[in-house]
């Protein structure tokens, strides 16, 4: 019997990053000695040892532009698709015609929606006016509507249920996988380096610190975390991840009179160290399927605040491994981190969250990725 061929499409491959992850673990999940793997990417970030046993197939037609970038990859792989027998393909980018989506981004139209809750009126209209939501939301409907897809991962029920609503997707092509978590990586022995951490970032050993971590502040909710902040004199603030618009929430810190308790250190290649500074970890994102940290945090034994619009929301029990709360309410989310601040419940909601990460680790996800594989394989 010949190999069974498999092809994943990523477009900007970064060996390092939350989606990619997944797909590691995806392959070490299935048995390699029966399957033919092709990674079809636009960028390849890092050396091309790290594809193993895979094929690299890198397609990145001349572009200008977001609009033109995607849809003439998106093209390419079609094209490419067309010519070779793969059993399988899976994509995480919007492409109509391959049978399996993971939608890790969730639905832009509800993110669109999220955001402009946040936005004046001539933002808005700016925002609705722009082309390439325009493109990614036509993608997104021309997608979910072909009969080629077969499956679709979702990494949340809430992914899950905007999915059927907005596109009306039988829920049996709907699947919901959870993100994994390396266990034995991000673990609370990650602690024991809290006040070298400190030291190094000057911060009280002390003081209460939450930390937040991601890329892109306005998703993730930096602002609301500020303003909070501004309530709660004894607490600081890590804020690791990238911003072009920094300087914006540094502005906003001094404003509150919080700027001496924030602090802005910048992307990260290891951030285990921030792990195990931290108190407690706040993420109160205006919209995201399920942040990877949030999940990296309770596996170290962080008691976690996020929104009801993360995905991961659904895990957590109010009181037990953290505090949830809706977005884009500073008043709501510091009264969530002063409950946290309270004497012993962050040490007992952090053992609480460390337990419920356990049942998300990397070998559960591998069991689910591999048995939906298989089933349609068959």
């Amino acid at each position: 019997m010949s190999a069974k061929k498999i092809a994943i499409v990523r477009a900007r491959y970064n060996p390092f990053g939350g989606a990619e992850r997944f797909v590691a673990r995806a392959l070490h999940a299935l048995d390699q000695s029966g399957i033919e793997l092709t990674i079809i990417a636009r960028r390849w970030q890092g050396h091309a040892q790290e594809a193993g046993s895979a094929h690299r197939v890198i397609l990145n037609p001349i572009h200008l532009g977001r609009v033109w970038r995607d849809a003439s990859f998106a093209c390419a792989v079609k094209h490419h698709v067309a010519r070779h027998d793969y059993d399988l393909v899976q994509s995480h980018e919007r492409i109509p015609g391959l049978d399996i989506y993971r939608a890790g981004d969730g639905v832009h139209r509800e993110w669109l929606a999220q955001r402009s809750q946040t936005l004046n009126r001539w933002q808005r209209l700016g925002l609705a006016c722009n082309p390439y939501h325009a493109y990614v939301q036509w993608q997104e409907t021309r997608m979910f509507a072909h009969p080629a897809l077969r499956a679709v991962i979702c990494n949340s029920h809430m992914v899950k249920q905007e999915i059927h609503e907005w596109f009306g997707v039988p829920e049996s092509k709907l699947h919901v996988i959870y993100n994994g978590v390396d266990t034995a990586k991000f673990h609370p022995q990650v602690k024991q380096g809290r006040s070298a951490t400190r030291a190094q970032w000057r911060v009280p050993e002390t003081a209460f610190c939450f930390l937040f971590l991601g890329s892109g502040f306005e998703r993730k909710g930096l602002a609301s975390c500020i303003e909070a902040l501004a309530e709660l004199p004894q607490a600081c603030l890590m804020v690791v991840g990238h911003d072009k618009h920094q300087a914006r929430y540094q502005t906003l810190a001094q404003s509150c009179g919080v700027a001496g308790r924030v602090v802005f250190a910048g992307a990260q290649q290891d951030v285990l160290p921030f792990y195990g500074m931290a108190d407690a970890f706040v993420l109160p994102t205006l919209y995201d399927p399920f942040p990877n940290a949030v999940l990296e945090a309770m596996a170290c034994g962080l008691p976690v605040i996020t929104s009801t619009k993360s995905g991961v929301a659904e895990l957590i029990s109010n009181g037990q491994q953290g505090e949830v709360v809706p977005p884009n309410q500073p008043a709501s989310l510091a009264q969530a981190m002063r409950a946290l601040m309270q004497s012993g419940r962050a040490d007992a909601m952090g053992a609480a969250a460390r337990k419920l990460a356990e049942h998300h680790d990397l070998t559960r996800l591998g069991q689910q990725l591999s048995d939906l594989y298989r089933q349609l394989l068959v």
